[in-house]
């Protein structure tokens, strides 16, 4: 029997129970099949091979809600799980908004770039891995990889519940990423570069080793600049780092639990007019395309920011029944987990701005950041993190950075925008979608 129906078949089995107790439930099964390798000193240090399998229930009798999982589909172990989850309902206080809602759909994610077929050799990975490593230590002045690895995932997720909605997905990744570790004249610098894609001829191994291994070169010498205010670039992968620790702000659930500070400021003028940020369902490339969401609606794009103005917030039935509004099938669940809100691909629109005039004059622009999650109040806003990058003026970089402390206030930091660029690009996992921005002005605790 396929892997398919046999997770079809265990949510049937687990649905039919919890509706013989009158019970409303939903089931989300899963199972998935990892591959690893790392290198050390040029031999492998760790081949794993992994396949896990877990099936969920979220059972909702009389406004009581509770989850149950077992990893084993066995008929016995998914009557006991059902039989638990009702039993820890029975404790739950009430939560008259949760609901199954997603009546009668069928959605399977059909685009076929997100499962392509494996063509890669054992061989050919084996050679990946340690050319991670092995290329690195061959760079001058590199002293070692000490963090490389090539990973290679496939899942399959199906979600079901009592009202009749049947959902299934299936996806394969590859990634692979490398460090270069620098010691030169008694100074030390590193840098991790990384790569994922849907085959393993979509990763690009040569170019996060150059990568890893030039900025770390670039970074040896930096130093701090003077303490003071300075107009900041983000690399990209930083940006998505800042933006992920004020995520909550989007969130319908943070606003439902009161910590939001924008649960209240739908409508209103929360970020410089040069801003316009979207949750998307599908993007070309992506690595976050689902055709349904945790409850088992069809995922779609949903606007937050337009120019500026919160457009609305990320919602499940949950939240969107407490608010009084449509939801937004930006339902989160696994099947170990509860219910929740998550996000798909953050997409901010392109500027008008170009390249040149994002970067014109002077300003930082940061490279690597350390903290930035510790370092950061969801609510106050404010933030303090380390950040290593370079001087600039006009587009050219003058000196590296380093040992600087960057702080701001997030909701501050988003109404001082001086320019947005006129290009969007991915991040490294194709989950982040935005043009350059240049921010006014942030803190810098530097000499």
């Amino acid at each position: 029997m396929s892997e398919m129906k046999t997770l079809e078949q265990a949510i049937e089995q687990v649905l039919e129970l919890a509706t013989k107790q009158g019970a409303q439930a939903d089931v989300i099964a899963s199972s998935g099949e990892s591959f690893s390798l790392k290198a050390d000193q040029g031999e492998l240090a760790e081949y794993k091979v992994t396949a896990s399998q877990v099936i969920g229930v979220r059972v909702i009798k009389d406004d009581h809600v509770a989850i149950s999982y077992s990893e084993s589909l066995e008929p016995e172990s998914l009557e006991q799980m059902v039989s638990q989850a009702l039993t820890n309902a029975s404790y739950t206080k009430k939560d008259p908004l949760q609901k199954i809602r997603a009546e009668g759909l069928t959605i399977r994610t059909e685009q076929p770039e997100i499962f392509q077929e494996d063509t890669a050799t054992p061989e050919q990975k084996i050679e990946l891995a340690l050319s991670l490593e092995g290329r690195i230590r061959e760079k001058p002045l590199a002293k070692s990889a000490p963090y490389n690895g090539y990973s290679e995932n496939s899942s399959i997720t199906l979600l079901g519940n009592t009202l009749g909605t049947r959902c299934s997905h299936q996806e394969r990744t590859f990634s692979c990423y490398t460090t270069a570790l620098i010691d030169h004249n008694g100074k030390q610098a590193m840098h991790i570069a990384a790569s994922v894609a849907r085959r393993f001829d979509g990763l690009s191994p040569d170019k996060i080793i150059n990568d890893a291994y030039e900025m770390a070169d670039a970074l040896l010498e930096g130093e701090p600049v003077a303490t003071g205010s300075y107009a900041v670039v983000f690399a990209q992968d930083c940006l998505n780092e800042v933006l992920g620790a004020f995520g909550s702000v989007f969130s319908g659930e943070s606003a439902k639990r009161g910590i939001n500070p924008w649960r209240d400021k739908v409508g209103e003028q929360v970020a410089s007019p040069l801003l316009t940020l979207k949750d998307v369902a599908y993007m070309e490339n992506g690595h976050a395309i689902k055709a349904f969401d945790g409850e088992g609606f069809a995922t779609g794009d949903t606007s937050l920011i337009e120019d500026g103005k919160l457009i609305g917030l990320l919602h499940n039935s949950a939240t969107a029944a407490h608010f009084g509004v449509k939801p937004t099938a930006n339902a989160g669940r696994s099947a170990k987990g509860t219910l929740s809100v998550s996000s798909r691909h953050d997409v901010i629109s392109a500027g008008s701005s170009s390249e040149a005039e994002v970067t014109a004059g002077e300003y930082l622009e940061l490279v690597e950041l350390q903290g930035v999650h510790s370092g950061a109040d969801a609510i106050s806003g404010e933030f303090s993190f380390g950040a290593s990058g370079f001087l600039c003026r006009d587009g050219k970089r003058i000196r590296p950075v380093r040992g600087i402390t960057v702080a701001g206030n997030f909701y501050k930091m988003i109404k001082e925008v001086d320019a947005v660029g006129n290009t969007v690009i991915p991040n490294y996992d194709g989950r982040f979608f935005a043009p350059m921005i240049r921010f006014a002005r942030l803190s810098v605790a530097g000499k």
